[in-house]
């Protein structure tokens, strides 16, 4: 039975790592419960290989990135550097198991505990089944093991062995020591534990990763008591502290509960391409947590290998932690995403620090009101989400599909904490087709300010699988009207899922709806995890104006592919059209914020900021558009009408109508559309003039209220256009450009009208 937590006022207990299910904090030494590994207590029969697929993403560019390491924390984020220990420092001075923490190996009762004050037997057998158990180490220091390593003393103690710290005699020099860690085993009479030794021996010697620990040597040596051979790894000693020791290193020092978000991505970027190297061997790592995990000045190694097994084995122990294992091993057994589960469970530990996650919180994550942290950053929610999906089908595919997602979402909570985009090329979407929602550098404010139908054709597509059969024929199908598209796609030579999905796309474009969704349905039958037939889904009903069906689609795709900014910008688009700008606003913002080269983010959400009256925050965007983008002037233009928008009849400040003037001086525009600008905003200072003037507001010195008066010449010195900011100085400049803009008139008539309106303004003079 676990121990009540002994912090006052805490409900909690200790669980089976040796901290509290609920406040966190590690047991003092007289109520520490067992840590170990648990086997899992399970038949195991036949089971289902591991998905070596990417589930929902399966029909992607999901290849593996690769094993190549980089500096930790992607070379996007700064992670505090972790001293190495000296080895001679991390040796036990009181090599033996403590008595909460002894168990039997069969049958799991306690044993060698103490009663009536005497302390419990550290060697014996269990009163329960038998089973021998011994909670000493086998080897003591100076004790030279296989003629060659000199052992300093234990280091620890886990689940399937003891740990000691030994010096490689045939390595060291009067110079240096090559430290290496020998790990045996707790009791040989445990068949489980035996047999995971020899799991370690067999698979292990040969992996060379840089983020796993190095598998030296398998050796013998006898018993000290028995004489019995008793095996021993020998790996490498990674002198550094274990995530679990950073993060309660970090709460105990009176720090948040969880890490720095950024780093705990970071760490689990740099990790998950370690697991995708095992699982390309069809090993499985079984128990990873951030115990096994340690940081060594800037590099992360995986540790304790004794849970791992080959993807085929259906004989050997299973093993795994409370808490992060994944619900479907007892039935099931282990799989690539189960080991996929441990890690979202790892990353949501290490990131929210929260209580109960053994218990209250054991097949859940915590939701959003529950955790601040994931309500402000809702990609690392929906990454988690899918990591830990109760259904193993609908996790992640890969490892390494998970580290893209998961660096993807890295970059956006980068962006969103210091506002520098962090742009990178999506291995799943090409760049978006054209800029949406800015007709001529407009600016339309208010719901419906962008067309459904618009945004489906500009919206990026999915990259075409390289691997698919009809990948060559669709490299050389050119572009043509959507209907000999159509025709070309029927008559393929190949049938395969990109050339469906391509077909798909054509019908979209023709207008034809109905066999578009037709198509949809027959591939969603094929294999309903495939997220492309969302986005294609999304895209038809954008075509049809049905915005809310849009909006669950791209929801969907997005909760796929949490990483990916296209995703974010396609339901960003749709929750404008459907009238949801809040939640617009707030996707356009992260799209905007990460990648400057999604022009229609920048656009959404200036147009949502003027909608809501933020004319400076719509400006802050707008100014934010490269001035290498084909967009560029589009955007100043967007801002000067913005800056124009903002000075209402008699109400909004004249500063904003002088920048909005400036801004169009600097703009290189053609005549005519220069001087269309220029009549729009002088229009509005005349108006702004007038209405100051009739509200008793201050206005510039000099200027008349009276349509057509002269009034004085003379003014403050603020001029608009090169124009005196007075009714005469601006009645002036407007005549002017009325008569620039009749000399471009297309038609007689709209050169008279603008004749007669240059007539109308100009003020009344004495010549």
């Amino acid at each position: 039975m676990s121990a009540l937590c002994l912090r006052p006022g805490c409900p909690g207990s200790y669980g089976p790592d040796g901290y509290c299910d609920e406040c966190g904090r590690k047991a003092p030494p007289e109520a520490q419960a067992p840590q170990a590994p648990q086997a899992t207590n399970a038949t195991v029969g036949t089971r289902g290989s591991a998905r070596t697929g990417s589930g929902r993403t399966r029909g992607s560019r999901s290849g593996r990135t690769g094993t190549g390491r980089g500096r930790l924390g992607a070379g996007l984020v700064e992670i505090p550097r972790v001293p190495l220990r000296d080895p001679a420092t991390a040796v036990m001075t009181d090599p033996v198991v403590a008595e909460p923490k002894r168990f039997c190996t069969s049958c799991e009762k306690p044993v060698g505990r103490g009663r009536d004050g005497r302390p419990g037997r550290t060697e014996g057998f269990c009163p329960h089944c038998g089973t021998a158990f011994s909670f000493l180490p086998r080897l003591a220091a100076g004790d030279v093991v296989h003629d060659r390593y000199e052992v300093l003393g234990a280091l620890a103690y886990g689940g399937l062995g003891w740990i000691y710290l030994a010096r490689d005699r045939n390595v060291s020099d009067s110079v240096s020591d090559r430290w290496v860690v020998l790990k045996g085993l707790i009791n040989t009479a445990d068949p489980d534990a035996a047999a995971a030794a020899v799991t370690e021996r067999r698979y292990l010697v040969e992996i060379d990763h840089p983020n796993i620990v190095k598998i030296h040597d398998f050796v013998q040596h006898p018993d000290a008591k028995t004489g019995e051979q008793v095996g021993y790894i020998v790996m490498e000693y990674v002198g550094g502290s274990s995530l679990r020791d950073l993060l309660v290193s970090r709460r105990d020092t009176g720090g948040e509960a969880g890490m720095p978000l950024a780093e705990v991505i970071a760490y689990g970027v740099e990790i998950l391409p370690a697991l995708d190297y095992l699982h390309g061997r069809d090993l499985l790592f079984c128990d990873f947590k951030p115990d096994n995990v340690i940081q060594a000045e800037e590099q992360l190694k995986l540790i304790d290998l004794g849970a791992v097994r080959h993807l085929s084995d259906e004989e050997s122990a299973i093993y795994g932690t409370p808490g992060y294992q994944a619900p479907e091993i007892a039935d099931e057994g282990p799989s690539v995403a189960s080991d996929l589960y441990t890690v979202g469970r790892t990353l949501a530990v290490m990131a929210l620090g929260f209580k109960g996650f053994t218990s209250t919180y054991a097949t859940r994550l915590p939701t959003p009101a529950e955790a601040p942290l994931l309500a402000r950053h809702d990609s690392f929610l929906r990454v988690l989400e899918r990591a830990t999906h109760p259904e193993a089908d609908r996790r992640f595919g890969s490892a390494s599909e998970f580290s893209e997602q998961l660096l993807g979402v890295l970059r956006e909570v980068l962006a969103a904490g210091d506002g520098m985009p962090r742009p990178s090329t999506s291995l799943r979407f090409t760049p978006e087709r054209r800029t949406f929602g800015t007709a001529a550098g407009e600016v339309v404010t208010g719901e419906g300010g962008v067309d459904p139908r618009e945004v489906a054709a500009a919206l990026p597509t999915p990259l075409v699988d390289v691997l698919d059969p009809g990948a060559g024929f669709l490299a050389s199908l050119g572009s043509g009207a959507p209907a000999e598209v159509v025709a070309a796609l029927t008559a393929a030579p190949v049938t395969s899922p990109e050339v469906a999905f391509r077909l798909v796309r054509a019908h979209i474009e023709a207008g034809d709806l109905e066999t578009a969704g037709a198509d949809l349905d027959a591939l969603a039958e094929e294999d309903p995890l495939d997220w492309r037939v969302d986005w294609h889904r999304g895209l038809a009903a954008l075509a049809g104006g049905d915005t809310e069906t849009a909006r669950t689609a791209f929801e969907a795709v997005y909760h796929e592919l949490p990483g990916e900014r296209a995703a974010r910008l396609a339901l960003a688009a749709a929750c404008e059209c459907a009238g949801d700008t809040e939640a617009a606003a707030a996707h356009y913002a992260r799209v905007w914020a990460v990648d400057r080269g999604f022009l229609s983010a920048a656009f959404g959400l200036a147009r949502l900021r003027l909608a809501t009256g933020d004319r400076a925050g719509a400006l802050t965007v707008l100014d934010q558009v490269p001035e290498s983008s084909a967009q560029y002037l589009t955007a100043q233009v967007a801002a000067t009408r913005a800056g124009i928008a903002g000075t209402a009849v008699g109400g909004g400040p004249v500063d904003d109508l002088i920048g909005a003037a400036r801004r169009l001086e600097r703009l290189t525009l053609d005549t005519e559309r220069q001087s269309r600008l220029a009549a729009e905003l002088l229009e509005t200072a005349l108006n702004w003039l007038a209405g100051a003037g009739a509200a008793g507001g201050t206005r510039p010195a000099g200027s008349t209220a009276a349509a057509g008066g002269t009034g004085p010449a003379g003014g403050t010195g603020q001029q608009i256009l090169g124009n005196d900011l007075t009714e005469r100085g601006v009645r002036f400049g407007l005549e002017r450009t009325y008569r620039m803009l009749a000399q471009h008139a297309r038609t007689r008539e709209e050169r008279y009208a603008l004749v007669d309106r240059a007539n109308a303004v100009r003020p009344r003079t004495l010549v």
